[in-house]
């Protein structure tokens, strides 16, 4: 019997005390696989890219504004001046006029010792009249357009703070990323980032394989079209940055982003494009696959976060993102979303 109440008591203090919260030891956290350290930071680089061409567009629209409100300033200070001049006209205008006032002009021709005299007098007066009629039109005109001009630099003023807000965030956000998937790197041993560099190449290696089996793929093997005069010295100049770092937001000739190099390459055979892969996508002609030329652009993902140039061959160079240097690579090695043509 005592050994039964002493069995219970045991029992009882191994239960928890009402109202007592009873701690549980966590459950250990699985391990990350080098797979799941490869998508996180396959995503933080896209996420800085993405931002990075938001901050390479508020950058160029901040660039122009600052040049634009540099010449409204220079017309507002012209109008200004001309304003002055006009201001000064129509007052020795009024006080000349108030000068010769006070009797009518044909009293003064009856008091007129010589009528011709007064006549021609008469003549100048009234030119002096449509003068300072016309002086009142300018003035008026001028101070119009000096108003319209003061509303658009405060227009332009205020986008160019809105510009400088949205770069200056954009900014914060690739850095953020940057950084984050710096840290997950520094946190592998130094065979283990050997490792990751293999499974990218990997991933990247089946995907042109399967890009290389699509019929558009097939398509273009066989009727491969040769390069205009412009596409290949756009081929030229790329090849030639093979080697050279990716820096977001770096627009050479030390450095490039991905659409800082493709800009530069058609830049060198003498033909503007936009600054990011997003406009690039948006405002260049666009051309099937299956037609794809060398220098043409090829762009990547779903959101035009990424561009190369078509060198033939089935290959692109192109800036692939921080920590990599400019490189060729399979033109299908990533999701591709289309191909533009610039010239």
């Amino acid at each position: 019997m005592k050994r039964t109440a002493c069995l219970a008591c045991a029992a009882l203090l191994l239960l928890p005390a009402a109202g007592v919260p009873v701690a549980h030891a966590d459950p250990p956290r699985p391990r990350r696989t080098l797979q799941d350290v490869r998508a996180e930071v396959d995503a933080l680089y896209r996420q800085a890219e993405r931002a990075t061409d938001t901050y390479n567009s508020a950058h160029e629209r901040v660039l122009a504004q600052q040049q634009q409100i540099v010449a409204l300033a220079r017309v507002i200070d012209r109008e200004q001046t001309r304003l002055r001049t006009l201001t000064a006209r129509a007052g020795a205008l009024a006080r000349a006029q108030y000068r010769g006032g006070g009797i009518g002009p044909g009293l003064d021709l009856l008091l007129s010792d010589d009528p011709g005299a007064f006549l021609d007098g008469l003549t100048l007066a009234d030119r002096g009249a449509q003068a300072a009629d016309a002086t009142i039109g300018q003035l008026r005109t001028t101070t119009a357009e000096l108003g319209a001009y003061a509303r658009s630099a405060t227009v332009a003023w205020e986008r160019l703070m809105a510009g400088q807000k949205e770069a200056a965030d954009a900014e914060r956000e690739v850095t953020g990323r940057l950084a984050r998937a710096k840290r997950l790197l520094a946190g592998l041993e130094a065979r283990e980032r050997a490792r990751l560099e293999r499974l990218e190449d990997e991933a990247a290696y089946r995907s042109q394989v399967a890009w290389l089996r699509t019929d558009a793929a097939t398509r273009l093997r066989r009727n491969a079209a040769g390069a205009t005069r412009q596409g290949a010295a756009a081929v030229a100049f790329a090849s030639a940055q093979i080697g050279k770092p990716y820096i977001w937001g770096a627009d050479g000739p030390a450095a490039y982003d991905c659409s800082a190099l493709t800009r530069a390459a058609w830049r060198a055979a003498g033909v503007a494009v936009p600054r990011t892969s997003q406009e690039q996508w948006r405002l260049l002609p666009r051309v099937p696959v299956a037609r794809m030329r060398p220098g043409d652009l090829v762009v990547y993902f779903d959101d035009a976060s990424h561009v190369g140039i078509y060198v033939g061959g089935g290959a692109i160079v192109h800036a692939p993102r921080p920590g990599r240097r400019v490189t060729m690579a399979g033109a299908g090695s990533m999701p591709v979303l289309g191909v533009v043509r610039p010239g």
